[in-house]
């Protein structure tokens, strides 16, 4: 990759586009160099700012990107990006219309779901926004895989280039469910047994799956911009140029398809492990409610044998007590 200089960074803010392959790229350098993460979150804002209000959009879905992945690898980017969002996100929904803000609050609820950030500053992220709650239901866990670098926001206007799935289309009016959701309206269709040590490793078998897999996801973001840019079409001579852009674009469907597949399998496999855990959970939860209504019982009982035991002491004591002012009443006989 090449070298962190202000210079260049300013130079692929400026080239940034609204595309999922130019937000990817350009999130893996930037975790590469993430010691430099203080001064690419300021110069980040600082273009934000100067960007048209169409762009700022593609600069909050980069740092969406950017967050969510650079979490294996350290905190920084997260606590850095935390001090100035606030801000940004006010930035970024001036002169928004509302589906603008749609996908601003889209964002923050998938941080509010992956609990990228906590409760108080989410809610201080939408009042940014100026809505107070969500307009939208975020299908980060419904009907769209994580991208390939696990953001799972995508952008506006231009076609998905294979990161994110819908393998089943919404209804206009049908409404959009989050994992969680779905799991909890589930409750009665939850398995009753489920295995400790399966489901550990089910959890296990998870940090393996398509959107973990970095090696294909840099396959992806590599990719050659003429298989997505629809633009480079009108640079075709001869027949020669269109069966090489051709051949190119064959690979890279294979690519994607092959790589769509695994995300949908991953998909069903955590729906599944969420069933799984949620069954777990509550199979626990109840576990502790009868342990603690069993040892509620015992101690109520225990309660009674010590007031009987009590009661049983006052009564002995009162009775001795009673025996001897009969023995002192009584008179001894004089000798003769």
């Amino acid at each position: 990759m090449s070298s962190f200089t202000e210079s260049n960074l300013v130079k692929k803010f400026t080239e940034l586009n609204n595309t999922q392959q130019s937000i990817q790229t350009l999130s893996l350098w930037l975790i590469h160099h993430k010691k430099h993460s203080r001064t690419i979150v300021q110069i980040w804002y600082r273009e934000l700012e100067k960007a048209k209000p169409s762009k700022r959009l593609t600069f909050v879905y980069l740092a969406n990107d950017v967050i969510q992945n650079s979490k294996r690898k350290g905190p920084e980017f997260s606590k850095d990006f935390a001090h100035i969002l606030p801000d940004a996100f006010t930035q970024a929904s001036k002169e928004a219309d509302d589906k603008m803000k749609a996908s601003l609050i889209r964002v923050i609820t998938i941080w509010k779901e992956r609990g990228v950030y906590d409760k108080s500053f989410i809610k201080k992220l939408k009042q940014c926004v100026g809505m107070g709650a969500p307009l939208l239901t975020s299908t980060s866990a419904t009907s769209v895989i994580q991208p390939i670098s696990k953001s799972t926001v995508k952008p506006t206007k231009q076609p998905e280039v294979a990161t994110k799935l819908e393998p089943k289309k919404l209804k206009k009016n049908e409404p959009e469910y989050s994992l969680r959701q779905e799991v909890e309206a589930m409750g009665v269709q939850l398995p009753q047994n489920v295995d400790a040590e399966d489901l550990v490793q089910r959890l296990s078998d998870l940090e393996n799956s398509a959107s973990c897999d970095a090696s294909v996801r840099e396959r992806i973001a590599a990719l050659p911009p003429e298989v997505s840019d629809i633009s480079h079409l009108d640079k075709i001579q001869d027949r020669e140029s269109a069966d090489r852009l051709s051949e190119k674009v064959d690979e890279a469907a294979l690519l994607l398809n092959e790589y769509n597949r695994r995300l949908v399998a991953e998909l069903e496999e955590r729906k599944k492990v969420a069933r799984m855990l949620r069954s777990f959970i509550l199979s626990q939860q109840q576990q502790v409610k009868e342990k603690e209504k069993s040892l509620q019982g015992h101690r109520t009982k225990a309660q009674r044998k010590r007031g009987s035991q009590s009661k049983k002491g006052v009564q002995r004591q009162t009775s001795q007590g009673h025996k001897c002012q009969t023995r002192v009443g009584i008179p001894h006989p004089e000798p003769p």
